[in-house]
């Protein structure tokens, strides 16, 4: 996992060095992707390369390379750190400027992207969780990496034993500090409507997608607070983690806080897709 590439060069990361005047380091003034490759493969890369791009055109930074040019560099990267299951952790900063808020002209952006070991996981792991108030910014739909609020909120759940924290504005659910969040009652599948109040998760489409070809429609809808105490399934979905199952929330148990059926449907689909697109390449 040592190597990793800083614009244009693959060097060890203990050589990368960026200046103190990069906007990503004064202002957080960057975007990120953070792509799956288990097994030394990736997984959702044109997804997240999608989503890349609709970030980078959002805080109006412009595309450094096309997506053949980020496959390219990417796959190289995996190459040289010798595959395994990993996660590529991609960053675009407007680049280097004299500190000023107004965008500067005539900058480069700076690139950066290094690997780092997923975690591992056996089945459908079980966590605990809290709701929070969301007093985040207004446009979490872009995966910007100014995450400081993000931060906050998940480390308020871990200072409480928890793995994540459920985030509610004006009554409803939006998303985890660090997730997207599912939600099931008597069979029916529900996520938050996607808006500037959370993060288009590659996970939460692909979970979507794949429920839908195994005959489960997932409703994407606005979800009450009142309604997560009463829910027979919890979970929360991500690019590291696929997907974990809440047993207990705000310390009162989600449903019987041990068999999760619809989950494991959704786990299994989201395994078959990855076998399908392998099978493909």
């Amino acid at each position: 996992m040592s190597i990793c590439y800083l614009n244009g060069k693959f060097l060890e990361l203990s050589e990368a060095r960026v200046s103190v005047l990069d906007r990503g380091f004064i202002f957080g003034d960057a975007v990120y992707e953070v792509i799956p490759a288990p097994g030394g493969r990736f997984f959702g890369l044109d997804e997240h390369l999608v989503r890349l791009e609709r970030s980078l055109a959002a805080v109006q930074i412009a595309a450094p390379m096309a997506a053949e040019g980020w496959s390219a560099v990417l796959n190289e990267l995996l190459v040289r750190n010798a595959g395994g299951d990993v996660a590529v952790y991609l960053q675009v900063t407007r680049g280097v400027a004299e500190r000023d808020h107004a965008f500067p002209r005539d900058i480069t952006p700076t690139v950066f992207a290094m690997c780092k070991p997923l975690p591992a996981q056996q089945g459908l792991a079980r966590v605990s969780a809290i709701t929070l108030p969301d007093n985040r910014w207004g446009r979490c739909d872009i995966k910007s990496t100014s995450l400081l609020a993000n931060v906050l909120l998940r480390n308020e759940a871990v200072r409480r034993g928890c793995y994540e924290a459920l985030l509610v504005r004006d009554g409803r659910l939006t998303e985890g500090a660090a997730s997207n969040v599912f939600v099931v009652h008597g069979g029916r599948v529900r996520t938050p409507p996607l808006g500037p109040a959370l993060l288009a998760g590659v996970t939460r489409g692909l979970i979507i997608d794949a429920l839908a070809r195994a005959g489960c429609e997932v409703e994407e809808a606005d979800i009450e607070v009142a309604e997560l105490a009463g829910a027979d399934e919890i979970w929360l979905t991500s690019s590291s983690r696929d997907l974990v199952c809440v047993a207990t929330l705000d310390q009162r148990r989600i449903g019987d806080g041990e068999h999760y059926p619809i989950a494991a449907t959704a786990l299994a689909a989201l395994a078959a897709e990855r076998q399908r697109r392998e099978s493909a390449a």
